[in-house]
């Protein structure tokens, strides 16, 4: 008997005990969309993050008052805030540093902010972030119409203004925002640009900011001790651990730290953040896989259990089978590739749908889209497995079965 003929005897059989068929499979199918749509959502978060960090460039690093604060379910340090960093000490180490980097400073000036257009209105959850002329650049964000923030204006604080996407597009219906003049918190400035759309990550969502020059934002700042960021972007990667050597000794001495006092303030590169993450993302993916594979063993002992009902209600079959010459080997096959073809079954359901709600969930959390190749090769694998594994021994004690014996099975 071939594998064909085989297959076709197990569909007769599935499709004669449909509701228990789909029961066991759907068990599987459980077990598998948990664990390919956990592993799918780490993998577009990560793909997302990736993204994230490459617009921004690897080779950049920040200087802040205070660490990253990276933490997951309360495991390592909690950060250190220091004193904050001043406009003052901001701007001096971006006028006097001599490095082949750029710099760029930014803060935030105010939380939950609202904005006005005649008679359109935000909702209060907009972010106003003071930059400066490289702020963009920085940030990993393009125009999508309108200019940047120009020198003179980043140092006088002119009023004028650069609009998230989300904002824009609530303020300004069927016109262009160039040039119009909004109210922000509660501060007028007129608009000059407008980012391309790039959605939320690292728990800052930039299509609902509106950006403006430093000094503006340090004079209209609502938070009475604002500790202001410094991003250094390389120009030649090889280059960064010298240029932060140079930032590290040139903003001690701006902010008077003694020799032997340690440093009081973090200084982080980009891909050291991403690289942290993704060890983080290590042992959620653990988890993921440790929950699936423990679904999976329980739809692998009701597959059994299923296999060994189904042996024992066609006892009889089998000893006709036997009767008119069907070898042991062909009636262990005919059960191992039922039970391959149940799992396969529920195999296809659980990917299919775990698929979906990895995705779902990451494009809520602002990931992208992702179709994950390696994930549905190897959970078809790991459904021939489970099926192999749960239909052996069913399969082998219906080949020994006695064919005198089972012929005269009620």
């Amino acid at each position: 008997m071939t594998y064909t003929e085989n297959v076709r005897l197990a569909l007769q059989s599935i499709k004669s005990n449909r509701l228990r068929t789909m029961l066991t499979a759907l068990i599987i199918a459980i077990g598998l969309s948990a664990l390919v749509g956990i592993l799918t959502t780490l993998d577009a978060v990560k793909k997302s993050m990736t993204e994230a960090f490459s617009s921004m460039g690897a080779n950049s690093f920040t200087i802040r008052n205070r660490g990253t604060g990276i933490r997951i379910g309360g495991s390592g340090e909690r950060p250190k805030p220091f004193a904050s960093i001043r406009y003052e000490d901001a701007a001096a180490l971006k006028k006097q540093l001599v490095a082949p980097a750029t710099v760029t400073m930014s803060v935030a000036a105010s939380f939950e902010a609202t904005a006005k257009y005649k008679l359109e209105k935000t909702n209060p959850n907009l972010v106003i972030r003071g930059i400066d002329e490289n702020g963009l650049e920085a940030q990993g964000l393009d125009l999508a119409s309108g200019r940047n923030i120009s020198i003179a204006e980043a140092e006088q604080g002119t009023n004028v203004c650069i609009l998230g996407s989300e904002v824009a597009s609530s303020l300004f219906k069927n016109e262009s925002p160039i040039d119009k003049i909004i109210t922000a918190g509660n501060h007028r400035f007129k608009v000059i640009g407008v980012l391309v759309s790039k959605g939320s990550g690292m728990g800052a969502n930039t299509d609902r900011s509106v950006y403006i020059p430093i000094y503006r934002a340090k004079v209209i700042n609502s938070n009475g001790n604002p500790s202001y960021t410094l991003t250094l972007m390389v120009h030649n990667n090889e280059q960064m651990e010298n240029v932060i050597g140079e930032a590290t000794a040139e903003f001690r001495n701006i902010r008077k730290i003694k020799i032997k006092d340690p440093n009081n303030f973090e200084i982080t590169k980009s891909d050291a953040v991403a690289q942290t993450l993704f060890e983080n993302l290590a042992f959620i993916a653990i988890g993921g896989v440790a929950i699936g594979v423990i679904t999976l063993i329980g739809a692998s002992i009701g597959l059994m259990n299923i296999m060994l009902v189904s042996v024992t209600e066609r006892t009889r079959e089998i000893g006709i089978r036997k009767a008119i010459g069907a070898t042991p080997s062909v009636i262990r096959k005919q059960f191992l590739i039922e039970a391959v073809v149940i799992c396969l079954m529920g195999g296809a359901m659980g990917i299919l749908f775990g698929i979906l709600l990895g995705n779902a969930i990451s494009l809520m959390m602002g990931g992208s889209f992702i179709i994950p190749w390696l994930f549905i090769v190897g959970g078809f694998g790991l459904c021939v497995m489970v099926g192999v594994l749960s239909g052996y021994y069913p399969a082998k004690k219906a080949s020994k079965l006695d064919p005198v014996e089972a012929l005269r099975y009620e």
